[in-house]
């Protein structure tokens, strides 16, 4: 692929650069995993600076879009997802829109006594036992989410419930239950061992926890959801007015 700038052009050569890279990064080699050509590289065929280059890379990895790791180079991010806070969806309606096919790779659902944090958001005593759904989710090539949900008692939910379909569905069709607000939390850790053995990375790989305080429109505690996410995987956007 022949890239160049045009010097001629009344438009930035960050934003030229930006534009390029756009380009190149949706061929099959980059999406697949190879590496871009080094910054040196790439400046040189564009006949720009490595500063001018980098603001355009910078871009893209704010947007998600490009991984760049200190001594490894620069790659496609995996295919990830986008969230916010702006018209709030369900993780299903998330995918769906994005034209994902989920596949759940762990899903567990029990009974467990609540501890304060989940007992204070329901209004409950803390030996009170709570419907606990747990889903390993993600593509059909690798995991990128660990789901940890419990669900309000006053709910009727019998555990014998079809759990592959949208949850939220299946509150609505069957108890009449239907959510409005989500209340949340975003901050980043390292994953640790147990988080890392479910979504297939490494113990000191960065990940995005997002808690969820789900309610109905009765404004009556519905969910409280915590989610794990792979950091390559996950980009969260805030949309602020004045």
């Amino acid at each position: 692929m022949k890239i160049e700038v045009n010097r001629d052009s009344s438009k930035p050569l960050h934003v030229q650069a930006e534009e390029i890279l756009r380009i190149l990064i949706e061929q099959d080699e980059y999406k697949n995993g190879k590496l871009l050509p080094k910054e040196i590289e790439l400046s040189e065929q564009l006949n720009i600076s490595r500063n001018t280059l980098r603001q355009a890379i910078n871009k893209l990895v704010f947007e998600g879009l490009l991984i760049r790791k200190k001594g490894f180079g620069t790659k496609v991010a995996h295919k990830g997802f986008v969230g916010g806070l702006k018209n709030w969806l369900s993780f299903s309606q998330e995918m769906k829109m994005l034209g994902l096919k989920i596949k759940n790779f762990e899903l567990f659902v029990g009974y467990q006594k609540a501890f304060k944090e989940v007992a204070d958001f329901f209004e409950i005593e803390v030996d009170v036992r709570c419907l606990k759904l747990e889903r390993v989710r993600g593509s059909e090539e690798y995991p990128f989410v660990y789901f940890i949900s419990y669900f309000n008692p006053k709910i009727p939910l019998t555990n014998e419930e079809n759990f592959n379909v949208p949850l939220y569905e299946i509150l609505e069709q069957n108890y009449n239950v239907i959510v409005k607000t989500s209340k949340e939390e975003i901050y980043a850790r390292l994953a640790g061992d147990f988080i890392a053995d479910k979504l297939d990375i490494v113990a000191n790989d960065p990940i995005l926890v997002r808690k969820r305080f789900v309610y109905d429109i009765n404004n009556v505690p519905v969910e409280y959801n915590i989610g794990y996410y792979r950091a390559d995987s996950f980009t969260y956007t805030l949309e602020a007015q004045r």
